[in-house]
Parts: C-alpha cells; sequence; structure tokens
C-alpha cells in the first residue's frame, strides 16, 4: 500500500514546518501534531499510512506515544519511524523496542527519509 497520509509529530514549530512543507511537495497528504498525546490522538482519528515521531517532547515523550500507538488495535499497523536528535546506540534500540518501525537522527536526510517512506510502501 503506498504511502499517501504522513502523521508529523513534533514539538517544534519550525520541525514540523519544514518537515510539512517538503512531504507536501514530496506528493504526500500532512497532519501534524505538537505532542506526543496529540499525537496518539491524530493517530487514531487520522489513521495515517505512516507516521513521523520526535522523541523529546513536554508530557507524553516520543518513545511513550510510539509504545501507545504501537499496542493500540486501531493503530498497531501504522508504521513509525523516530526523527529526533537523540543519536546514542542506546537511544535507538528503545525506540525500536518501543514499536518502532525506524529511526532516523535530526538533522534529517530528506533523500534517505524518501527512500525508507518508499520502502515501507
Amino acid at each position: 500500500m503506498p504511502i499517501k497520509k504522513i502523521l508529523v509529530v513534533d514539538d517544534s514549530p519550525t520541525e514540523r514546518f519544514a518537515l510539512t512543507e517538503f512531504l507536501i511537495k514530496s506528493g504526500f497528504n500532512v497532519v501534524t501534531a505538537e505532542n506526543g498525546e496529540d499525537g496518539v490522538v491524530k493517530a487514531k482519528a487520522e489513521l495515517p499510512d505512516l507516521i513521523l515521531m520526535d522523541v523529546v517532547m513536554p508530557g507524553i515523550n516520543g518513545y511513550q506515544a510510539t509504545r501507545t500507538i504501537s499496542r493500540e488495535e486501531t493503530t498497531r499497523h501504522i508504521p513509525v519511524i523516530m526523527t529526533t536528535s537523540k543519536d546514542q546506540e542506546t537511544d535507538k534500540i528503545w525506540g525500536m523496542r518501543q514499536g518502532a518501525f525506524d529511526y532516523m537522527t535530526k538533522p534529517l536526510d530528506h533523500d534517505e527519509l524518501i527512500k525508507k517512506i518508499e520502502a515501507i510502501g
């Protein structure tokens, strides 16, 4: 199933804007959330084809939100790519253990991101 709708979850307005602009220009529909809690709510309401999830956010962080999304019956099929500045191997391992499909560190390499999205779709 090709990826059409992507949920971008990031507490940084700048990151959300830049990623949204890039994804729209690349032909995707984009929904945004500004924190983990909102991300979980929007994942259930919008049922996107993919979620790009920041980790460091106030309230529910990206690890917690990913764990919730990957365990909920209605959202468990949605792949999550964690997109974060946390670049330690232990961070990546922890993210994958929470149910993430993949893990990318910021600043994001847009070509690599598109390749990962195409591989999923």
